[in-house]
């Protein structure tokens, strides 16, 4: 991959900044220095006065991640509120020694749009203009459904009223276990440049870090770092070696990364050009022929990813952007079964690599979400921090207490209070373990969570809910998914969905039923690598309750095209409305009806293509738009509801179907 000129001085920003949660009265922003800053935040609404905020202690706080390596947690509450629905210009003014300021145009030009001197933002009143998506896998061919993002934000970036009211990242933004070969030697390159923390490793060949990146099996063998002992064994085949998953997903965990510094430095290069500038092109190391092979296959893909990168930094500087975790943020699988958490958290070496991807999220999407109920966490990073011996590596106990806490953390949802107020959910955290048959799939949420959520919902009119898996996905492959976790190769098909737990499942119908809970939703996912939209009602004698399932993914990711369609295909046969397999089934006393792709092939319900999602919402918060933009020039798929004009004309079946 082609590389700037290598500078012997970094620049002071190497990522960001990004808008997260945005208020009229407060303002959160995430950005990394090579050095503390000193920052001035400017902000000009339209029509109003400069306006200049100095960025001390009190609402900035930076985390020291390596020698040339600082998080920047910009939490600003403002004594006067930002006007909604208008454009306000901002600028950060970093301060140098000698006094002299430079702001985004001079140290961060590829932030700003064509013709301006400064990036904007928009508070919206209301969230109903979405941007959404999921699985972001940076060597996969196609192109970045953010950068496609980006081009949608130029078209209106002077337009207030047009603007996105925020991008919602549904899961998977970081594929932290399927990690191409060059983006795990970019990653060790930034490594090295910054200066990242290193660690001590227990339960693995390699004492250290250091010994890991050195290590002839770091390269695409990493389950070989285990001790060959038999105890190992089935932990280097859950967690490392995989399972194949030719229908779902395919494992890739051979790179899976494992120090906090490795997913630290994943994170900077997946969302700015900036590192990729400034480390040198990192050699191959000593590869068998597959592996080879392998390689310049992913390193052709990753000259896609950085090409495309300056635009999806671009779109995270204008938009609020909120985030939550699925499992590749983690790894493959996370908290899948009470049996898979017995295996990953009873061995020190497996627990050590998720607790440090849950760290590493913790500090650059967890945190931006929900900002108030990390402090503590934050405080006890700051100790971490402190800890780094003369190696420059962290304290192994101190590693080890942090993360067992992050692992009772229950506080990764949050609530925005919008309208319509949009909720979003910790699928992967709180689950509903089975106790008796531990093979066997969690539930989603467990009794507890799922509670609260019907605690927030009380009393409103409308809600979007984000689920990183469908609520209600396609029969089908739920279907394919319960016989293989019957049968006790839940690994297998990534058996995650609403439908596989009865328990989580029924209390969510139940919620949905509920006297004092709003009768409309719209439920966003991703997860799955197909899109698609869904009309559902909920039959029942007081109230008739209205679902809107829409699923965008992958922003760079697909299914296998060919196997899909067959899915598809069947599943419609299967379980058409006349179907009498739909009374076996957790929905039948539901009615739902898809939304057909405008462009599609006959009959086809669901929507291959990497890209992003958008909806739009009406004054009821129902979905007035459903649109799928496309990468690769393609143009953009609209779903259709199922009586709209266009869709009765193009069907050659009819629109009801218990899916």
């Amino acid at each position: 991959m082609t590389q700037l000129d290598i500078s012997d001085v970094l620049p002071p920003v190497v990522a960001g900044p990004i808008l997260r949660r945005l208020e009229p009265n407060r303002l959160v922003l995430w950005l990394v220095g090579s050095t503390p800053l000193s920052l001035t935040l400017l902000l000009e609404p339209a029509g109003e006065t400069l306006r200049r905020v100095t960025l001390d202690d009190n609402c900035c706080r930076t985390v020291a991640m390596g020698r040339h390596a600082w998080l920047h947690l910009i939490d600003l509450s403002l004594p006067e509120a930002l006007p909604q629905d208008v454009l306000i210009h901002y600028d950060l003014m970093i301060a140098s020694d000698t006094g002299s300021e430079a702001g985004i145009a001079e140290w961060a030009p590829h932030l700003l749009h064509e013709g301006a001197a400064r990036p904007n933002l928009v508070l919206r009143s209301r969230a109903d203009n979405i941007l959404y998506g999921s699985c972001r896998k940076p060597h996969h061919p196609s192109r970045d459904g953010l950068a496609r993002a980006d081009e949608l934000l130029a078209e209106q970036i002077s337009r207030a009223e047009a603007r996105p009211a925020l991008l919602m990242m549904c899961g998977d933004q970081v594929y932290a276990d399927d990690v191409a070969g060059p983006m795990l030697a970019a990653i060790h390159a930034l490594i090295r440049r910054l200066g990242l923390y290193g660690e001590c490793l227990d339960g693995a060949v390699v004492a250290d870090s250091e010994a890991l990146y050195n290590h002839p099996a770091s390269y695409y063998r990493r389950e070989d770092l285990l001790p060959a002992f038999k105890p190992n064994e089935a932990l280097r085949e859950r967690f490392f070696g995989g399972v194949e998953k030719p229908i779902f997903t395919t494992a890739n965990a051979h790179n899976h990364l494992v120090t906090l510094a490795e997913v630290m430095a994943m994170y900077l290069l997946a969302w700015s050009p900036v590192p990729w500038q400034v480390i040198s092109s990192p050699p191959m190391p000593a590869l068998d022929t597959e592996h080879t092979a392998r390689w310049h296959t992913e390193a052709a893909a990753l000259q896609g990813f950085c090409r495309d990168l300056p635009q999806a930094a671009r779109l995270f500087a204008h938009v609020q952007t909120l985030m939550i975790f699925d499992d590749h943020d983690v790894t493959d699988d996370w908290n899948l079964s009470a049996r898979w958490e017995e295996t990953a958290y009873g061995h020190p070496f497996s627990r050590r690599i998720v607790g440090n991807a849950l760290l590493a999220y913790m500090l650059c999407q967890g945190w931006g979400n929900r900002p108030e109920v990390f402090s503590e966490l934050l405080d006890e990073m700051d100790t971490l921090s402190a800890t780094v011996d003369e190696h420059d590596r962290l304290d192994a106990a101190a590693q080890d207490g942090l993360i067992d806490r992050l692992l009772g953390f229950d506080q990764w949802h949050y609530v925005l209070r919008t309208y319509p107020t949009v909720i979003v959910l910790d699928t992967r955290t709180r689950r509903w373990r089975s106790r008796r048959l531990l093979s066997r799939p969690s539930g989603l949420m467990d009794w507890e969570s799922l509670t609260e959520l019907q605690h927030e919902l009380l009393d409103e009119t409308a809600s979007v809910i984000v689920s990183p898996t469908p609520m209600f996905g396609v029969k089908l492959i739920e279907v394919i998914q319960r016989i293989c976790a019957f049968a006790g190769h839940a690994l297998t098909v990534d058996a995650e969905n609403w439908m596989a737990h009865r328990g989580s499942a029924s209390v969510m119908l139940n919620i949905f039923r509920h006297s004092r809970t709003p009768g409309n939703y719209v439920i966003l996912s991703g997860d799955v690598h197909y899109s698609f939209a869904y009309d559902v009602q909920v039959r029942d004698r007081d109230r008739t309750p209205h679902i809107w399932q829409i699923t965008s993914s992958g922003i760079k990711n697909e299914f296998p095209r060919r196997l899909l369609d067959w899915l598809d295909r069947l599943n419609r046969w299967l379980y058409s409305p006349r179907s009498p397999l739909n009374w076996f089934t957790q929905r039948r006393d539901l009615e739902i009806s898809p939304r057909l792709p405008d462009q599609r092939h006959r009959g086809e319900r669901v929507w291959n293509g990497a890209g992003i999602g958008q909806v739009w919402l009406d004054a009821q918060g129902r979905p007035a738009r459903i649109v799928q933009h496309n990468v690769g020039g393609r143009p953009s798929t609209e779903f259709l509801a199922p009586d709209s004009p266009e869709s009765t004309t193009a069907l050659v079946e009819p629109p009801s179907s218990s899916v």
